[in-house]
């Protein structure tokens, strides 16, 4: 585990917010930690370097953005692909999302993605190309009937 100073944990917090849409945002965000925009910029390094964060990015609204298809993808890969596989459906364009899980009695699949598109035909093409092209004929798409909540997490702050 990675010891974080408070200001680090304050920060991080405020980092899942998202940036705040002004000319300099670092800025507005060290004057609402009370410390100078440079503390803010060697804060974020220091994150970065112990892999608390990975990058500062933008998070796009797939849905409002023209894709209007989504679905996850729970495939079935033999152990000794799963790296393999887990590497290239990481690499395809279309999936944003790869994750490795347990699988269960009653359900196999042990390697997830999420893969979005223009439409829900448009996923099913491209889920089909993926099958394909990686030999994986065992897999199921769980397209999304409804989103129900989409809220940023708030780490270390005792407010929900």
């Amino acid at each position: 585990m990675v010891e974080l100073t408070d200001l680090e944990k304050r920060l991080v917090d405020l980092l899942s917010e998202g940036l705040p849409l002004t000319e300099r945002p670092y800025l507005a965000l060290a004057e609402r930690l009370g410390i100078s925009e440079e503390e803010v910029l060697s804060a974020i390094k220091r994150l970065l370097e112990k892999k608390v964060i990975r990058r500062v990015a933008a998070l796009i609204r797939h849905n409002l953005s023209g894709y209007a298809g989504n679905v996850m993808v729970a495939w079935r890969v033999p152990e000794e692909r799963v790296e393999k596989v887990g590497r290239a459906l990481a690499a395809h364009p279309a999936v944003t999302h790869c994750y490795l899980r347990r699988t269960a009695p009653d359900w196999p699949y042990n390697l997830y993605t999420m893969v979005h598109a223009a439409s829900e035909e448009e996923c099913r093409r491209l889920v089909a190309e993926i099958s394909q092209e990686l030999a994986l004929p065992d897999y199921e798409m769980l397209f999304t009937e409804k989103e129900i909540i989409r809220r940023t997490r708030k780490y270390f702050s005792a407010s929900p």
